[in-house]
């Protein structure tokens, strides 16, 4: 049997990240509830889950409006009758937001992300555990990278926007965890895999004077293995935690640096 089957999941973000996971969720059975900003992103990815032999729906939404996601979300409940599942995987550019020191930093530039990502995540979070609550269950999934915990240099106000989105996964499940909802935060390496991580290390690489390849071989040597996580590491850990077999997970950080970070 599929791990998420007749399981109902919505995934904000149509970037590399949300597109995985959609995919990962619908292969596993779940009805997948797809949001983005992008139509021809979502579209593409609708047309790759259906190919598939997934069930998957999409629709444009603001995941910062907190009026557009409370009103889809109803929609999917109205359709479905619940929601298990709620996956935040909202990016925004960066560059001009890393790869500047804090000294020379504006305000704004500083702040951008940590509003951006906060309201987000809190938006979304808040509008599934509503649900989630009355009907007796349910799990909120995060993802952030390995800065959250490692505070490098020139990464401007995402290390405070990533451990925000940890500590408000702490919060959810200590309120809402005697309801039987979940919150779980995935924290990994920078992932191969997605542009964005491409768009990060060329920038890094041009701050610390080295080259693109040289700082990913950095990144990728502070791992035990020598290798950052992938992405298909990634999207099994969230099936297996979002799973019946990961109810017992919940409030914590899901450790997938493979040794990056040393609990």
């Amino acid at each position: 049997m599929k791990k998420l089957q007749n399981k109902v999941a919505v995934v904000y973000g149509d970037g590399t990240v949300g597109a995985a996971m959609a995919t990962a969720f619908a292969r596993e059975g779940a009805k997948v509830f797809m949001t983005g900003r992008t139509l021809t992103k979502l579209n593409a990815i609708a047309d790759e889950v259906l190919s598939g032999g997934g069930a998957i729906e999409i629709a444009q939404v603001d995941a910062l409006d907190e009026q557009a996601v409370e009103r889809h979300l109803a929609g999917v409940v109205g359709s479905t009758g619940k929601i298990d599942i709620s996956f935040n995987a909202i990016g925004i550019p960066q560059k001009g937001i890393q790869g500047t020191p804090l000294a020379e930093l504006a305000a704004e530039t500083f702040l951008l992300p940590v509003i951006t990502y906060a309201k987000s995540h809190f938006v979304t979070a808040k509008a599934a555990a509503r649900l989630m609550i009355k009907q007796g269950s349910g799990v909120i999934l995060m993802h952030t990278p390995n800065a959250s915990r490692i505070s490098q240099p020139f990464v401007g106000g995402m290390v405070p926007a990533w451990a925000a989105m940890e500590a408000l996964c702490r919060s959810l499940s200590v309120e809402y965890g005697q309801y039987n909802v979940r919150a779980v935060c995935l924290l990994t390496t920078g992932i191969p895999e997605t542009s964005l991580i491409d768009e990060v290390y060329d920038i890094h690489g041009k701050a610390h004077g080295i080259s693109f390849d040289e700082f990913n071989a950095v990144m990728a040597g502070m791992t035990h293995r020598r290798r950052a996580t992938t992405l298909e590491e990634l999207t099994n850990a969230a099936i297996f935690v979002a799973s019946d077999e990961g109810s017992a997970i919940t409030g914590t950080i899901l450790n997938l640096t493979a040794g990056m970070i040393v609990d």
